[in-house]
């Protein structure tokens, strides 16, 4: 089964399609509460993770995300990494709340570290010069899209995720601790794990000052 498949409400039919999407959409919520119960196989993480980065468009089709999915024992120490990141620069008198969330996140089973190829974009500036300043751009715009896959995707299999930005503090620690290669820039990280508690309520400006239908 496909992420499409997933995103569809597992094959579930509807008219045309579009319910089961927005349903999908409409779920994926910032889940702070998991743990690290199994809730799929790893082989199953694996292929879903597989098929967005194969499968989410980028500009000139230049393939330029990279993902690291660290799980278990080697998630953990992601976070106690950035733990001990953060206490240099947190005074130690307010470093509570910052525990808690290194605690939290550490909780959970897994974390997608998303990454961009700078030589990728750096060979397409060169080769278009004349788009050299959007490139750049456009990878972030493409990573963006292929977060909110992978979010969307792990979601329809029942875990519960955030997305989470302490790149750049943590880069060199990551790359040296994982052999991650050097013109692979860190873009965000979503920590993942069985959800233990709801996410809260969400509320919504009108759309009539964010939307306009021109016909």
């Amino acid at each position: 089964m496909g992420i499409m498949d997933s995103l569809f409400g597992q094959g579930k039919k509807s008219e045309n399609g579009a319910k089961s999407f927005n349903e999908a959409i409409e779920s994926r919520r910032s889940i702070y509460a998991i743990s690290s119960e199994k809730v799929v196989s790893d082989e199953r993480i694996q292929e879903v993770v597989n098929h967005a980065v194969k499968h989410t468009p980028s500009s000139f089709n230049s393939q330029s995300a990279r993902v690291v999915v660290l799980a278990g024992e080697q998630h953990k120490k992601l976070w106690n990494l950035t733990t001990e990141t953060l206490k240099a620069i947190v005074p130690a008198d307010q470093f509570g709340p910052t525990q808690e969330k290194m605690n939290a996140f550490g909780a959970g089973y897994g974390t997608v570290l998303f990454f961009e190829d700078t030589e990728v974009i750096e060979g397409l500036q060169k080769q278009f010069a004349a788009y050299a300043d959007n490139f750049p751009i456009w990878s972030n715009q493409s990573n963006g899209m292929l977060q909110l896959v992978v979010w969307t995707a792990l979601e329809q299999e029942g875990f519960g995720a955030t997305l989470q930005h302490y790149n750049p503090l943590i880069d060199d620690a990551v790359k040296a601790e994982w052999s991650i290669p050097a013109s692979w820039k860190l873009i965000a990280q979503m920590p993942f794990g069985k959800p233990v508690a709801p996410a809260g309520e969400k509320q919504f400006a009108p759309l009539e000052g964010r939307v306009k239908f021109i016909k």
